[in-house]
């Protein structure tokens, strides 16, 4: 995997030199980083490596792929450079007019605060894994140990299609399916939208979700913690500390709610964190033994940790946004921001 990566790296490159269009830029842009791109393939196929070789391949991955966008960023900055001088030697140009500026896409701040969130997990160790957002009950409650009663369940707070098809409403359905597939060890993260029957400044009948689950033998929550440390240090600084609170979901047991420090006033007390220096971030916990009876692990064998958390509470922590709904309504004078 990582002569593949190395060849992907130096085919790109020698690409990008025959390159003459911004088009054509674009286009091998998707070709090697896309959703279907030859990188992101390699990431999808990191579940194969063994647990020692995962952190040395996503490193080496996430490094392939910022070296291919920087060149080719840089190649389409002379590129756009260079058909601008065309133009100007073109056309007759009235230099008392103001000029056009034009502004060029970018990311939605969604998408770079979610890639944020893959790169920190990849070079922990966590390949990507993927499923479908129209689920089955049965993967989305049943396998995760939800009772017929439990009150997520209820029409208030999922959206059905049928009887037994449902808009997913956590990744964890993910998870399910993927440990069906493979034997342990599994070490892998869920990132993609669910849907729930809610709707505020703080809530959005659509988010998007990263769940982590990792499977092995004697695995524990002291690993679940560290591995949760480090993350948020990562994401909002080495400064910022981290507090577990004993909690109650249907799929873990020992389950935790966990907050970090708050980040608008470093743990002081404000309006943001009701003067407790905290916030609710995530939940986590050990996997329950009966969420493994349904997949045919052996619990007294195996034991996993599993977390999940809102890359829209994420963002909205990491750059002060203090309504949800401005993520979704693509205002460009609020996306610029970023």
């Amino acid at each position: 995997m990582r002569t593949q990566l190395a060849e992907i790296e130096q085919a790109a490159l020698r690409e990008a030199k025959t390159l003459a269009t911004l088009r054509e830029v674009e286009q091998l842009k998707v070709k090697y980083l896309g959703k279907k791109g030859l990188v992101t393939g390699i990431l999808r196929g990191m579940g194969q490596l063994s647990p020692e070789e995962r952190p040395l391949v996503g490193q080496l991955a996430n490094r392939v792929k910022k070296g291919i966008e920087s060149a080719l960023d840089e190649l389409a900055g002379k590129l756009a450079q260079k058909e601008l001088d065309e133009k100007l030697l073109k056309e007759k140009i009235d230099i008392t007019l103001p000029p056009r500026l034009i502004k060029l896409g970018k990311k939605h701040i969604l998408s770079q605060v979610r890639e944020e969130i893959e790169d920190v997990l990849i070079e922990m160790g966590f390949a990507i894994a993927e499923g479908p957002e129209v689920e089955l009950d049965y993967y989305n409650f049943k396998s995760l140990n939800f009772p017929d009663e439990h009150p997520a369940r209820d029409m208030q707070d999922t959206f059905y299609l049928q009887d037994d098809v449902l808009l997913r409403t956590h990744t964890s359905s993910v998870q399910i399916r993927t440990m069906e597939k493979l034997k342990p060890p599994v070490k892998i993260i869920s990132p993609g939208k669910v849907y729930r029957c809610d709707y505020d400044n703080t809530h959005s009948p659509m988010f998007m979700q990263v769940e982590g689950l990792y499977v092995d033998k004697g695995v524990t929550f002291a690993q679940l913690k560290g591995v949760l440390n480090l993350f948020y240090r990562k994401i909002f600084g080495e400064e910022v500390k981290t507090r577990f609170r004993p909690s109650f979901f249907p799929f873990t047991e020992p389950s935790a709610e966990v907050d970090v420090s708050c980040v608008i006033c470093r743990g002081e007390g404000c309006r943001v964190c009701q003067g407790t220096g905290w916030l609710e971030i995530m939940g986590a916990g050990m996997v329950d033994p009966n969420v493994f009876d349904f997949v045919g692990y052996d619990s007294e064998e195996y034991s996993g940790f599993a977390f999940g958390l809102g890359v829209d509470r994420v963002a909205m922590l990491k750059y002060g946004i203090d309504n949800i709904r401005l993520l979704y309504e693509n205002d460009l004078r609020f996306l610029r921001q970023f």
